[in-house]
């Protein structure tokens, strides 16, 4: 029986329908119904119930479902396994991770790793949803700030801090900003997460905790459209160091409360490598993740590890 059709089945099963396990896989939804309909002949047991409507899988879809899907994993760990015996990583790496980050961050470093390991193939997706590994089949994820307790495994990559930075020309013209309450009366530019939009929270050297109301006519969901929002000065933004530490560098940007941690949300964030548990981690993976961790990210254009 092939694999790749039990993976079909049980990624169908998790979805509840044809069309989003083809569109995540990059085919003809009727090639998805054609491979369970000629499982299901195999079988000779209907899998789902299939209307114009709906699809939901019969009684003994759900048993079978139940015994197949640990089947299956031990399966493809198996495929590992031997994939890695050669000791040359093998195959497609699966990877997502937020959109500012991947572009400033993870696409720099991509030559030098895809020299490294030209028999690998790099799936990147760069979305700020958060990505349900199993059900996308990735093989790892890059995952700001706090993480929810999940059965993933997680590894920090580099600590995170965020900065309210500025232009030299806007704060020219913005009046006095000596304490974070002046920022009341500025325009921010905003990033549509809860906290981000409506308050910043600061802390002084002396640990006293100040929340701050802030409002601005520019809403944006892309961090890299805000720092180019804040470097043309168009307002105050709030954001992490790997995004803006060599415009802080080179003046092209102000932090503007340098005696003050900042957050949005939680003054203790981090970058995390996230990867499914499994008794095994494929050699991909492996190698990956030490080559990040190598690379002592600085998420410069130029940041890419020596040797």
């Amino acid at each position: 029986m092939d694999i790749s059709v039990l993976q079909l089945f049980i990624e169908v099963m998790k979805q509840g329908n044809f069309a989003a396990v083809a569109r995540d896989r990059n085919l003809d939804p009727s090639s998805v119904s054609r491979a369970i309909a000629s499982l299901e002949a195999e079988l000779g047991i209907r899998l789902f119930q299939r209307t114009t409507r709906q699809l939901s899988p019969t009684e003994a879809g759900k048993i079978y479902f139940e015994r197949i899907e640990p089947l299956v994993e031990e399966m493809q760990q198996a495929i590992d396994v031997a994939a890695d015996a050669s000791g040359q990583p093998k195959g497609i790496l699966r990877v997502t991770a937020s959109v500012s980050f991947g572009h400033k961050c993870i696409v720099p470093l991509l030559p030098q790793f895809a020299s490294l390991y030209p028999d690998l193939t790099i799936d990147l997706l760069l979305t700020d949803a958060v990505v349900d590994l199993f059900t996308e089949r990735m093989d790892v994820a890059i995952r700001l700030g706090l993480l929810a307790d999940s059965t993933l495994i997680a590894q920090q990559l580099m600590r995170t801090h965020y900065s309210v930075c500025a232009s030299p020309e806007y704060l020219k013209r913005s009046g006095s900003l000596e304490k974070p309450l002046d920022v009341e009366q500025q325009n921010c530019l905003l990033f549509p997460l809860a906290g981000f939009r409506s308050r910043w929270l600061f802390k002084d050297r002396n640990g006293a905790l100040s929340e701050v109301a802030v409002s601005g006519r520019t809403l944006i969901s892309s961090g890299i459209a805000l720092q180019h929002c804040a470097i043309a000065g168009m307002g105050l933004a709030l954001l992490p160091n790997w995004l803006i530490d060599e415009d802080l560098q080179t003046g092209t940007l102000i932090n503007v409360f340098p005696d003050y941690e900042v957050t949005a949300t939680d003054f203790s964030t981090a970058a995390w490598l996230v990867y499914p548990s499994r008794a095994y981690v494929p050699l991909k993976v492996r190698v990956f993740i030490d080559f990040l961790k190598r690379s002592k990210l600085t998420c410069s254009s130029a940041s890419a590890p020596k040797g």
